[in-house]
């Protein structure tokens, strides 16, 4: 590998797994209390409330059924209002936070209903308010399944990333787009496209062994 090519590939992995890493962070922040609102307010659960229930879905369903470039190009004025421009891995955190974090809360409502009921009543046999029955409850009892799911948040956070390098937001995407295509780099391409494939199969094995790790402890104790 070239020097060049060295310093460009460094430079869009570096700024890959910046955005992905804080816009994860950011979107598990948004999407986790989301999906447990999700799960705790449908008919007959522990905060029953189908107005909010409606709400907060219908909110979610709106965000998730655009395409990702679109709504990444809606929020961009945001990135310009909050960091200055809508150029760069920082502009493109927020868009790509926000985008990303109706599929974090769909994804988490998901592996939360996974969990028997008749944990959470016996729970509520024992007097566990709604607080207790969540933190120790839902979510301990899904955490295998949390894993899992977070992890293929991930991966698709990732796929964003190159998404918004296409707009200019750097990254893999944006020096595969203005390097490799444009400049038809075919090395260039090459090595992105493989260092793409390691990265997001570096993510599902650890997040694999991070949910067999949890399970096989759990049944340890059990």
């Amino acid at each position: 590998m070239s020097d060049d090519l060295f310093e460009l590939v460094l430079t869009g992995l570096t700024e890959t797994l910046y955005m992905a890493g804080v816009s994860t962070v950011v979107a598990l922040l948004i999407g986790l209390p989301l999906g447990v609102t999700l799960v705790v307010t449908e008919k007959g659960n522990i905060l029953e409330s189908v107005k909010i229930h409606q709400a907060l879905g219908t909110i979610v369903n709106i965000f998730r059924s655009f395409p990702s470039i679109i709504l990444i190009v809606i929020l961009l004025p945001l990135s310009r209002f909050l960091i200055g421009t809508t150029l760069g891995a920082t502009a493109a955190i927020v868009p790509l936070s926000i985008g990303s974090a109706p599929f974090f809360a769909r994804i988490i409502e998901n592996c939360l209903k996974e969990v028997a009921f008749g944990k959470i009543e016996a729970a509520l046999a024992m007097g566990a308010s709604p607080f207790t029955i969540i933190s120790q409850v839902l979510i301990p009892e899904a955490l295998p399944s949390l894993v899992r799911g977070i992890t293929i948040a991930i991966i698709m956070v990732i796929g964003f990333t190159a998404v918004a390098g296409a707009i200019g937001g750097g990254g893999l995407g944006s020096l595969a787009i203005r390097f490799g295509y444009m400049r038809y780099r075919d090395d260039i391409m090459l090595v992105t496209v493989v260092i793409l494939v390691i990265l997001v199969q570096g993510i599902q094995w650890g997040g694999d062994f991070i949910a067999k790790y949890i399970e096989r402890k759990r049944y340890k104790f059990e």
